[in-house]
């Protein structure tokens, strides 16, 4: 009888040692989605900003160029 509390000891361990472990993997696994996903957000963020800036300082049409130079 002994033998069987003690094999169902070291295997309930053993499950909590897996399950902590699952927990541990789940939860690295949600941060790197974030960091991804925060990556993501922000290198859209500045493809936008750098299209916008692009916009704003284009070149003027010829005729603005010539009058302002004038």
């Amino acid at each position: 009888m002994r033998n069987v509390e003690r094999i169902t000891s070291v295997k309930n361990e053993l499950l909590d040692i897996f399950m902590s472990m699952e927990v541990d993997e789940h939860a690295q696994r949600r941060r790197s989605s974030a960091q991804r996903s925060l990556r993501a957000r922000r290198g859209i963020e500045l493809h936008r900003e750098f299209q916008k800036l692009s916009r704003d300082i284009s070149p003027l049409p010829e005729d603005e160029q010539e009058s302002e130079l004038h």
